[in-house]
């Protein structure tokens, strides 16, 4: 029987270039979370390794693995050790030349829940995506776990209304949504503000429009391509926000930390009662949502 509430946990973390000592350290800050209360535990997004993305090489998918596979594994033996539930962000090597951004669900027992893969892949500069991952196949997922159920985003998911939305009315409690996202230096100063604030604020738009809560991992430090570039600065500053968009627990630009906050399911059902968007939804109007633009026509 399930209890009212659970502690969410979030790592916050640098990444250095050598895959096994991001492991181990990751391994580490869950442990830690874990011995402080935390029942589920969310990693950045390819917490494994350097953001591999700032550059297009073909050498680099190298560094990604199989699920089941190591991370897997390792993360596996850690939850059924803490009874704790792990989102496992990796690079996924699902056959060869066919690969995805995924997160693995790691259950309490440590037994593998699911598998999500980030739907909505970009192209910027410094972040060239689409050369690395497949698109997701698998749709918006939640996934009952022994703690709760658990929907996740991955990083440009979460800027999608629809994204949201669906994984919501798939009945998530919180949404996760592990992160890779940071400043290039030069339009730090023009620019930082806007964007961080941006980041945030849609997410706990989210929040809101669906009485949800929403837990964002975020990694930080300044990561350099091998060759040439200014890099990116990753602005962590990740966050727990309640259904109502309320910030529970925030962390700061450049700490490695853990963040915790509770996951209450009164109140998110007392929220929901209050403010029934959901109920409220005119799902009868809603036709022109799969059209990529509707030049100002009107669905039928």
């Amino acid at each position: 029987m399930r209890v009212d509430s659970f502690k969410v946990g979030l790592v916050q973390m640098a990444m250095g270039a050598d895959v096994e000592t991001n492991r181990l350290r990751a391994v580490e800050q869950v442990r830690a979370a874990a011995g402080r209360g935390a029942q589920v535990i969310c990693l950045p997004e390819l917490f494994c390794t350097p953001y591999l993305c700032q550059v297009e090489d073909t050498a680099l998918f190298d560094l990604a693995e199989t699920i089941p596979g190591p991370s897997t594994e390792v993360m596996g033996e850690v939850a059924r050790q803490q009874g704790v539930v792990i989102a496992v962000p990796l690079f996924e090597r699902r056959a060869p030349g066919l690969y995805h951004n995924s997160v693995a669900i790691m259950d309490a027992d440590g037994s593998l829940a699911g598998v999500y893969r980030k739907m909505h892949i970009p192209d910027d500069p410094a972040y060239y995506e689409k050369f690395y991952f497949t698109p997701g196949d698998l749709g918006f997922k939640t996934f009952d776990t022994r703690i709760g159920r658990i929907g996740v985003l991955i990083c440009w998911d979460q800027w999608f209304a629809e994204a949201a939305r669906l994984t919501a009315l798939r009945g998530a409690e919180v949404i996760l949504c592990p992160t890779a996202i940071g400043w290039h230096p030069e339009e730090k100063a023009e620019h930082g503000h806007a964007q961080q604030d941006a980041w945030q604020t849609v997410q706990r738009g989210h929040a809101i429009a669906n009485g949800v809560y929403l837990a964002a991992a975020n990694r930080v430090g300044h990561e350099k391509p091998p060759v040439g570039g200014a890099g990116i600065e990753f602005w962590g500053h990740s966050f727990i926000c309640d259904p109502q968009g309320r910030v529970l627990a925030q962390a700061d630009a450049s700490e490695s930390t853990v963040l915790f906050a509770d996951v209450d399911r009164g109140r998110m059902e007392d929220v929901r009662r209050n403010w029934p968007f959901l109920r409220d939804r005119r799902v009868d109007a809603y036709g022109g949502i799969t059209e990529r633009f509707l030049d100002g026509e009107t669905p039928e």
